[in-house]
C-alpha cells in the first residue's frame, strides 16, 4: 500500500559582499539515525518516515504508519541536527531544524567566500525545512514520490523534492532528487540558493536465515558534486542491516567514500532495539579518521 513521504533536506550556505550564495549541501548522512549507521546507503532502503528526507517514494515499503523523533550531533561541531517524521498511509509530514555552520560558502560566481562574511552568516542560526509529501504507484513496480517543503533561515521558501523507487523481487532500485526548483530564500547580496541534489541507490534484500532474520545490503552514489565545509565531494557508500527474525535487535554498519577531491573516508555502526513491540530506540556513531570528535545520533521510534 502506497505511503506518503515527507520532507526532505535542505542545502545552505552563505553571503558574500558581492553576490548571493549558492547554498550547498550539508552531508545526507546528517538526518536519519538508520541511515546514518549504513554510511548514507539508504536511497534504495528508506523505509521508515525519514525517507521524506531520503527518497519520498520508500515510505510505500514500509510500516503502515511510523513516526520518528532523533537528534544528531555533527562530527567536530557543537551544533545539533534535530527532526521529528510521521508517516501516514498515504501522507507525510516532518520538521528539520538544521545549522547552517556546516557548509563551504560560494558565490554565485563560484568563488569561495571570505571567512569573515561565511562567519557572518553561520552566526544567523538554522534552516527550518518543513515538508508535506504525497506519492502514487505506476503498476506493480513503481512508486513515485513528491515532496513539498516550506523553508525559513532569514527569509521563507518553497521547495520541492522527487523520488521514485522500483521493486522487483528482493531488490529495490531508488533516485531522489532534492530542491529540484533551486528555490532561493530571500534576495540580493544576502540570498541562499539551494542547489540541486541527486542521488541513487540500490539494495537487496534477503529472506529469513536460521538466527538472522532479514538482511539488506545497499549502495548509493552522489549523482552531483556537493561543495561542503570540507571540500568538493562525490560520495559512494556501501552498508548493509541486519534483523533477528522477531525484530527485536538490530544491527548496522557501512562505509562511504568521496570520489573526488581529496580522499574522505567515513566508517559508521548503528543498531536498533525494541523496548516494546512497535517502539524502537536507535543510536549511531560514525565519522573519519580525521575527525577530533565522531558524529552520533539517537532516535526514538514508534511503528504500527
Amino acid at each position: 500500500m502506497l505511503r506518503a513521504s515527507l520532507p526532505s533536506a535542505a542545502f545552505v550556505s552563505f553571503v558574500s559582499f558581492s553576490a548571493p550564495l549558492l547554498a550547498q549541501a550539508q552531508t545526507a548522512e546528517l538526518v536519519g539515525v538508520r541511515a546514518q549507521g549504513m554510511a548514507g546507503a539508504f536511497t534504495a532502503v528508506a523505509d521508515d518516515s525519514t525517507a521524506t528526507w531520503w527518497n519520498p517514494a520508500g515510505l510505500a515499503g514500509g510500516a503502515f504508519i511510523n513516526g520518528i523523533l532523533e537528534y544528531t550531533h555533527p562530527p567536530g561541531s557543537d551544533d545539533t541536527v534535530k527532526g521529528l517524521s510521521v508517516a501516514f498511509p498515504a501522507l507525510g509530514i516532518s520538521y528539520y531544524r538544521l545549522p547552517l555552520n556546516q557548509m563551504r560558502a560560494v558565490t554565485s560566481t563560484g568563488t569561495t567566500a571570505t571567512a569573515t562574511t561565511a562567519a557572518s552568516r553561520q552566526d544567523q542560526g538554522v534552516l527550518s525545512v518543513y515538508g508535506a509529501t504525497i506519492g502514487q504507484s505506476v503498476g506493480n513496480h513503481l512508486v513515485l514520490g513528491s515532496t513539498v517543503k516550506l523553508m525559513h533561515a532569514d527569509d521563507t521558501g518553497r521547495g520541492l523534492d522527487l523520488g521514485a523507487m522500483a521493486t522487483f523481487g528482493r531488490t529495490r532500485l531508488g533516485v531522489a532528487v532534492r530542491n529540484v526548483n533551486q528555490p532561493e530564500l530571500g534576495s540580493g547580496d544576502a540570498a541562499l540558493k539551494l542547489r540541486r541534489q541527486a542521488r541513487a541507490g540500490v539494495a537487496l534484500s534477503t529472506g529469513t536465515r536460521g538466527v538472522i532474520g532479514t538482511a539488506t545490503v545497499a549502495a548509493d552514489l552522489d549523482l552531483t558534486t556537493r561543495e561542503t565545509a570540507s571540500g568538493d565531494e562525490r560520495r559512494v557508500a556501501v552498508g548493509a542491516e541486519a534483523w533477528v527474525p522477531t525484530r527485536s535487535l538490530g544491527v548496522r554498519g557501512g562505509i562511504s567514500v568521496s570520489t573526488i577531491g581529496e580522499r574522505r573516508t567515513t566508517l559508521s555502526a548503528g543498531a536498533s532495539v525494541m523496548v516494546r513491540t512497535g517502539t524502537y530506540v536507535e543510536a549511531s556513531l560514525f565519522g573519519g579518521h580525521d575527525d577530533v570528535r565522531r558524529g552520533w545520533g539517537v532516535a526514538f521510534r514508534l511503528t504500527f
